[in-house]
């Protein structure tokens, strides 16, 4: 029971330390479904160890209706998370989630198999998952690691590493050392492969043909925004 206290008090303090639009303690205890979520999940959590697992499953299907966040009360979740807007989060029963974790809307923690045992990820500590991200499978996200927001990731995910894309791809990060904050200038992996295409294929044009302009030439400038193109229907 004091264990119990101890984690729900780490997430409360954590949600209050990480969302800049809470004004006070009292608003995060009323207000705040993602907070409610894990405690309901701490509750229920208790419950499945203890072998009362039905009564476990009703309490998390009634913290579902209620958050709109579908936790089941196998998954292992450390203190100090932080479930921010809360709508749409579903994680699965062999689920388990370190210290100080950040998860925003519409993440999933999901598996890819019907399979029995270990089927859903484990999140080290301090790991941000983005909105609508999807980490699918037995797989380990590294203490620290940055899930992009819409990312789907199927392989594991080293320390300290940022993963953007779909399937999710591994980015250069200059910003380590900062757990539960996002990057806002993560790259942009598609823009990155469509500029690199055109800047080799200007490349052998010249080579065969000569260098040549043409007044309806579009490409991307070298701060991202397409130019000379008419995108109206």
């Amino acid at each position: 029971m004091i264990k119990l206290l101890a984690d729900m008090r780490q997430d409360l303090y954590a949600a209050k330390d990480r969302d800049p639009a809470a004004r006070s303690l009292l608003e995060v205890v009323l207000f705040y479904p993602g907070v409610h979520a894990v405690w309901g999940y701490r509750v229920s959590h208790q419950l499945w160890l203890s072998n009362m697992r039905f009564l476990a499953r009703g309490l998390s299907f009634f913290i579902r209706g209620w958050t709109s966040v579908d936790i089941h009360p196998g998954a292992q979740l450390g203190p100090g998370l932080f479930i921010d807007h809360a709508l749409g989060v579903v994680i699965g029963e062999t689920a388990e989630v370190g210290e100080n974790v950040t998860i925003y809307h519409g993440v999933t923690l999901g598996g890819r198999g019907l399979e029995k045992g270990k089927r859903h990820p484990t999140l080290g500590n301090g790991v941000t998952v983005g909105a609508g991200a999807k980490i699918l499978g037995p797989i380990t996200v590294g203490n620290g690691a940055r899930i992009g927001a819409n990312a789907v990731v199927v392989r594991p995910v080293p320390p300290d590493a940022v993963v953007v894309g779909v399937p999710g791809q591994i980015v250069d990060d200059h910003s380590r050392g900062r757990p539960g904050v996002i990057d806002t200038s993560q790259p942009d992996l598609l823009g990155r492969a469509i500029k690199s295409l055109r800047s080799r294929v200007d490349e052998l044009e010249e080579k065969v043909l000569g260098h040549m302009e043409h007044e309806d030439d579009v490409r991307m400038d070298d701060n991202g925004v397409w130019v000379l193109e008419d995108f109206s229907i």
